[in-house]
């Protein structure tokens, strides 16, 4: 590949040339492909974890280096930018850890099942032989930097969809540019992304684990940005939708003294065994049970297949307290409306929910039935299952409904059952948790005249040709739409001016703060889990909404994408560059 003017995007377009797709710009003229249901699965058999088991540090061989180690076989990349300024003071030496990107020849979606054999995924393999969908969690706190070399091991000649390189996005860590998983970032061993400047087999990605806002506030940055519920997940330009349905994302939490992942200080909020993250994937299989997809079809699949940590209708026993699930849509285009139903599906329980987009509200939001969740959004729950006798069987349902990759259309019960908690056990100590009145504060608003003089920039999010575009425009990896200056504030304008389909938009790098909302050229009310820092926005059928962002602390080339994954893989992304 001639990475100076060949990029993942112009391959894919000339393979779709020969595909028997039809490509029209109008929704109501779109071909929709009608496939199969996939084979009946076998509920309840495959058994989570009691406790997810978070990633071990490990020492880097070779040592990493500011610059690439091109002659260790690391990619070639810019320079780790503000590295030593970052990690000079005392106890801020990063930690090392290491995730390798593989097949697993043998992964079981749903075990004991003739319809469902063992079959090929791509994972994250982490301190254990073999790789996992999903990847290891990293735990990482405030205050503490990683190293994390990711290498690339997977097969350089793989059959099916997808495509063997990786360019690994921590979304949504505080990271400078060159760490930040950039789409044409991707490498392996034998192929270089159009921003990179050579192959390799690793690549070292640093995170300060800063709060944002350290050259206003010095010290880490200012905690009231702090995040808590990330993930990671292949970016790869045009082909990230494959590859994370694949299986190449993980989880990576982040702690400081407020939200401390111990129940005996900050907001003692669930911790330690049960703090447990729950990752939600829609799939589709074919007539022999192996998962499929249609990489080149710009309206994607829906799955009609939810994986819950990779198994499809597993069972997590529960212990009789307080439990903070962590909830992530990895996509790449089913949302989720999840409620907790009984077994005879004749009540639901109520949850607490403390985050959105991993970020801690001001105040947790009790008594709610049901929490709606968009490709790549995530929420914090807390369950009190203190409250159920022993041997309750209960089952987090989807009551939304969704027939096709645009949007979803309709809550409704009795829905479908994705994940059954058995409660088997009393704790073996006391339940210490809590979830108190307040949780994280936000930093106040600029008032309405400070508002007033901040630049405004225009993004429709529109179908164009059959594929979908941002302002009219195709994804270009090589220059930037927009170059906003280090250190400044603007307001960003989301338009959705279509009925046909929603877009979970991501902007990369910051959390925003959502201003205004209009249907119909109307203004609706923030709901209340909006109301936080976010850094994925729906932007529904006929939808505008304006966002207060910062640019801080870094330069370089970010994006803004719809996490529609099929949407992102056909080009309604755009670069923009801190400068």
């Amino acid at each position: 590949m001639d990475h100076g003017n060949v990029t993942r995007r112009t391959l894919l377009t000339a393979s779709a040339a020969a595909a028997p797709l039809l490509l029209l710009p109008r929704k109501s003229e779109a071909q929709v492909a009608v496939l199969p249901p996939s084979p009946p699965t076998t509920p309840w058999v495959e058994e989570l974890p009691l406790q997810d088991t978070p990633l071990a540090p490990t020492t880097l061989n070779p040592v990493p280096t500011l610059s690439s180690n091109l002659a260790a076989g690391e990619c070639g990349r810019v320079p780790h930018q503000r590295y030593a300024e970052l990690t000079s003071p005392a106890g801020r030496t990063p930690v090392q850890y290491q995730l390798t990107a593989k097949e697993n020849p043998s992964w079981y979606f749903n075990a004991d099942n003739p319809y469902y054999p063992a079959q090929p995924i791509w994972g994250f393999e982490g301190n254990t032989p073999g790789a996992t969908t999903p990847g290891p969690t990293i735990h990482a706190r405030y205050g503490k930097p990683i190293m994390c070399r990711i290498r690339n091991a997977l097969p350089q000649f793989a059959s099916g969809f997808g495509s063997p390189e990786i360019s690994t996005h921590l979304h949504n860590l505080h990271t400078p540019s060159e760490s930040d998983g950039f789409a044409g970032d991707y490498f392996s061993a034998t192929k270089a992304g159009p921003t990179l400047t050579s192959p390799g087999s690793y690549r070292d990605h640093f995170y300060p684990n800063l709060y944002a806002g350290i050259d206003e506030f010095g010290g880490i940055g200012d905690p009231r940005e702090a995040l808590g519920t990330l993930f990671y997940h292949d970016h790869t330009e045009g082909v990230t939708a494959p590859n994370v349905l694949r299986g190449l994302s993980g989880r990576y939490n982040i702690f400081d003294d407020l939200d401390s992942g111990d129940e005996r200080t900050g907001l003692r909020l669930p911790s330690g065994p049960y703090d447990y993250p729950l990752t939600f994937g829609d799939r589709r299989f074919d007539v022999d049970g192996r998962l499929t997809f249609d990489q080149l079809n710009p309206e994607g699949v829906v799955g009609d297949k939810v994986l819950v940590n990779g198994k499809i209708e597993p069972v997590l026993r529960v212990a009789r307290r307080k439990y903070r699930f962590r909830l992530l849509n990895t996509g790449p285009t089913r949302f989720y409306e999840l409620y907790l139903q009984n077994r005879g599906a004749n009540a639901i329980y109520t949850y607490t929910v403390i985050s959105a987009d991993g970020n801690l509200l001001p105040a947790p939001l009790p008594n709610q039935t049901g929490v709606r969740i968009a490709p790549a959004e995530r929420s914090d729950i807390v369950i009190d299952f203190s409250r159920f006798p022993l041997g309750t069987e209960l089952f987090l349902v989807n009551m939304l409904v969704q027939s096709t990759t645009r949007r979803p259309e309709k809550v409704q019960a009795p829905g479908t059952r994705v994940l059954k908690f058995v409660v088997d056990r009393n704790p073996a100590e006391p339940d210490t948790s809590q979830v108190p009145a307040q949780l994280r504060l936000l930093r106040p608003l600029p008032s309405a005249a400070e508002l007033a003089t901040l630049p405004v920039r225009r993004f429709n999010f529109e179908r164009s040709g059959g594929m979908w575009a941002i302002n009219g425009r195709f994804f270009n990896v090589f220059e930037p739409t927009i170059t906003p200056a280090q250190g400044s504030m603007e307001i960003w304008e989301l338009f959705n001016l279509d009925n046909g389909w929603q877009h979970p938009i991501h902007i990369h790098f910051e959390e925003g703060r959502i201003l205004s909302k209009t249907v119909n050229g109307v203004p609706v009310p923030i709901p209340p889990h909006e109301r936080g820092r976010k850094d994925v926005y729906v932007v529904g059928e006929n939808m505008s909404m304006r966002i207060l962002l910062r640019f801080r602390d870094f330069r370089g080339k970010y994006m803004m994408h719809c996490h529609n994954l099929t949407h992102e893989d056909h080009a309604m992304m755009l670069r923009w560059d801190i400068v």
